[in-house]
């Protein structure tokens, strides 16, 4: 698999600086929540995470992902804004907003890897 060059991570994170928000303006909602800022990042580990502020953090990675599945990282990372665990409650949450995430869940942890791996350094 080809390595991403340091270009195609900054196109990547220019396309997710427009992609994710949206995401997040049309999930919030749904959700229930209010967020604070949103960062896009180029990380080698995480697809999105979020802070206590209500601040979240997204992979630029993800938009090598398809599109449900940014979906489900977004609405992961809304509904951390109520449960900061991944507890029944959590999934609970997850489950309202998309029945279906277990399958974009899979999806991440077979194919998420392999994205993960294209990382230059």
């Amino acid at each position: 698999m080809e390595r991403l060059s340091m270009e195609d991570i900054r196109r990547l994170a220019d396309e997710a600086a427009i992609d994710i928000p949206e995401r997040v303006r049309r999930f919030a909602p749904v959700v229930g929540v209010r967020y604070g800022r949103i960062t896009i990042r180029n990380q080698k580990s995480k697809w999105g995470s979020c802070s206590s502020r209500g601040n979240l953090n997204f992979n630029c990675l993800l938009m090598l992902a398809p599109p449900s599945v940014r979906d489900y990282v977004v609405v992961h990372e809304l509904c951390h804004l109520i449960e900061l665990n991944h507890s029944k409650r959590f999934w609970n949450l997850v489950a309202g907003v998309l029945p279906d995430y277990r399958k974009e869940e899979k999806w991440l942890k077979t194919q998420g890897m392999l994205i993960m791996r294209r990382m230059t350094g």
